[in-house]
């Protein structure tokens, strides 16, 4: 295991099982440039099944919580919920963007 991912895993006080899907989730394109099979070492992948995933959990909990509600609305309160801006704030709670590994490009941009 890397540094960086021990780092993480203390910061969160959580032990991931599979410690190269946690070394891939941390690991932006940018890193892989010049790499072989860079679809494979990168969270894009990873980042398609994870907005799923809480597409999935936030319609649930919506779906259950506001029985009255009617399906417009429910799906423009998951857009809120399930999007940039907010996932960007819950990145930015637990640092996690000192954790990412980017490109040499990407770093210079400020990620």
């Amino acid at each position: 295991m890397n540094n960086f991912t021990r780092e993480f895993e203390e910061k969160l006080n959580y032990d991931f099982k599979d410690k190269s899907l946690l070394e891939t989730a941390l690991t932006h394109s940018s890193y892989c440039i010049g790499m072989p099979n860079k679809a494979m070492h990168n969270n894009e992948r990873l980042e398609f099944l994870g907005d799923a995933f809480l597409d999935a959990i936030i319609s649930e909990e919506l779906y259950a919580r506001l029985p009255q509600v009617e399906e417009g609305t429910l799906t423009k309160m998951r857009a809120k919920v399930v999007c940039e801006e907010t996932l960007a704030e819950c990145g930015a709670s637990i640092s996690i963007g000192s954790f990412i590994r980017l490109g040499k490009g990407e770093e210079k941009s400020g990620g």
